[in-house]
This record gives C-alpha cells, structure tokens and sequence, in this order.
C-alpha cells in the first residue's frame, strides 16, 4: 500500500480559500477547495467528496498542484485536430469570401456554406463537412450575420422610380 501524498508547503487552506474567491472557473475553484480541506487535516476521501471528485482523482490533481501549482489546476483545452488547411489556403479562403461570389462563373448571389464546401474542395482538394465551414469561417474572423445579397438585375434608376414620395407631415397642415 502507498502512502499519503505530501502537498507542497508554500501554500495553506487560507490562501488556496483566498485563490478560489478570485478565480472565475468553477471547477478550478472546486479543486482548490478540495486541496484546501487537505491542509485542513481532512481526510483524502473527505476532500475528494468536498471537490466532487472521487480518490484517484484528487490524488492526480495533488500531483499537478506539486507540479505547476494554483494555475495547474485550471482547464486544459487540447490542441484539437490539426486543420486540413494551410495558412496560405485560409487566407485564399479569407479573401475568397471577402469578396464575394461571381455570379457568371459561381453560379450564386452570395455564399452558402454548401457553396464554399465546393469551392474548398475543388481549389484545394480537401473535403469539409457543412458543419464545419462554420467553424473556419469563424476561425477566419467572418460572422454568420451578412448582408443582404444584392440581385445581380437590379437596377438604381428603376428602384429610385419605384420608391414612395408621400409629402412629409409637417407640409400637410
């Protein structure tokens, strides 16, 4: 059987108290509460219940906290899949979309993620998912709010006629 742990000295249940008032991710605050009740003199099982975590956990978060201290016991998001896009193809991307479709040869008005699915795969030979032209397209700086498109037909002269002149309120009085 292994014994007991030792966490490191230069902390104390007050100050890691101190540190959880301040942090705003909740599970870091949990974790630091656990390790609080450890300098309290609680049992590991008894921090490890205040923490929400079992034993095993606790002793690994112990580690971490020996290791990197407070700030090892925040979230750690990994890397995620590396994109299947180059730097240069983004910024391609990027100014493809910028400036927008052309209708004689994209055959559409405006960009649908459908759309640029195609364009990518055509011009880069990478296959994206619809989902996921979201993410780039976010990743690239581009909001999912846009302009309305404009109809390739339309004509000033003919709207400027159209539009309503209905003499201003104060003139009728």
């Amino acid at each position: 059987m292994s014994g007991c742990i030792a966490v490191r000295s230069d902390y104390d249940s007050s100050s890691l108290r101190a540190l959880a008032r301040k942090v705003r991710d909740p599970r870091q605050i949990r974790r630091l509460l656990a390790l609080a009740a450890v300098y309290d003199g609680k049992s590991r099982e008894e921090a490890a219940t205040i923490g929400c975590m079992d034993r095993q956990t606790l002793r690994d978060w112990v580690h971490r906290f020996n290791d990197e201290g407070p700030d090892g016991l925040g979230n750690r998001h990994g890397g995620g899949r590396k994109s299947l896009l180059s730097d240069d193809q983004k910024r391609e991307l990027a100014s493809i979309v910028e400036t927008g479709p052309d209708p004689a040869t994209d055959g559409v008005v405006r960009w649908r993620r459908i759309d640029l699915v195609a364009v990518i795969e055509e011009r880069f030979g990478v296959t994206y998912k619809e989902r996921t032209i979201s993410d780039l397209l976010k990743e690239l700086g581009f909001s999912h709010i846009s302009g309305r498109p404009k109809h390739p037909g339309q004509d000033a002269r003919v709207m400027e006629a159209f539009k309503k002149t209905s003499p201003t309120r104060s003139a009728l009085t």
